[in-house]
């Protein structure tokens, strides 16, 4: 069995060489505005794909899930604040979980 000690060195070494290498390789700044439009929708995107799955499941219910996405969706499009929109999927689920 391996030692835990070299798990934890081998997860520094790759988080490491993750985070450096584009600082070493990437001198200049990036002009192609593919790839700037890219590397600026990424966090994003990666936020919407762990969070999504998790408001479907929460609950326990699907569909008290997808009610809480549609009230947040439409919180937010009506530039609802954060405790407003937090509150109003709330609701939908309780509301949801009675049916």
């Amino acid at each position: 069995m391996k030692s835990v000690w070299t798990y934890i060195i081998v997860m520094a070494a790759v988080t490491y060489t993750i985070r450096a290498l584009p600082m070493t390789l990437l001198r200049r700044p990036i002009k192609s505005r593919f790839i700037r439009s890219f590397l600026y929708y990424v966090p994003y995107v990666t936020l919407a794909v762990m969070t999504f799955p998790a408001i479907l499941s929460s609950s326990g219910n699907m569909w008290a899930g997808l009610a809480a996405f549609a009230v947040g969706l439409f919180l937010s499009w009506r530039n609802a604040g954060l405790f407003a929109t937090a509150a109003g999927c709330c609701a939908a689920v309780l509301v949801a979980g009675l049916w």
